[in-house]
């Protein structure tokens, strides 16, 4: 697999979603690095559950953002949220049974998260730009509470 380059075609638009977006990039990145590299599996799964948990908790920062901004599709966004949510957990329990899934796992994330950017994030993106700028903010209130796991460092 190779390495996703960031481009202009996956910003949002929203400078927060944007850089939790690169972030998860950079995970995506180093877990394909790992496996390349024949690392141990306790490395992997470290990197594995913290891309997890800063996943899980960047769908979270979006669905609140969609929330606030009164998104009428953000049930279905949550779903999409959700099934990604079950198809990494399945991942999860295969590594953590000592099946070797980081090629699986790494070309699911890339094709899944840039995706998902594209299309769904898109389609989202233009109600909650004009709701920060009738509010004249930036989602800086939900962003700072989840400052710490957003931006704890890969290692």
């Amino acid at each position: 697999m190779s390495k996703i380059e960031w481009n202009e075609q996956f910003d949002t638009g929203i400078d927060v979603i944007d850089q939790q977006h690169r972030r998860i990039v950079e995970y995506i990145n180093q877990l394909d690095d790992l496996r390349l590299k024949d690392n141990s599996r306790d490395e992997i799964a470290m990197l594995i559950n913290n891309l997890v948990d800063y996943t899980m908790t960047h769908f979270a920062f979006e669905e609140s953002l969609q929330e606030e901004a009164n998104y009428p599709y953000i049930a279905a966004h949550k779903k999409v949220h959700d099934q990604f949510r079950e198809r990494v957990a399945e991942y999860q329990a295969r590594f953590n049974k000592g099946e070797n899934v980081t090629r699986l796992l790494n070309s699911m994330l890339v094709t899944w998260l840039l995706n998902h950017i594209k299309r769904d994030d898109a389609d989202f993106a233009e109600v909650v730009r004009n709701h920060l700028k009738q509010k004249n903010a930036q989602p800086a209130s939900a962003f700072d509470e989840m400052k710490k796991i957003l931006f704890k460092p890969l290692f």
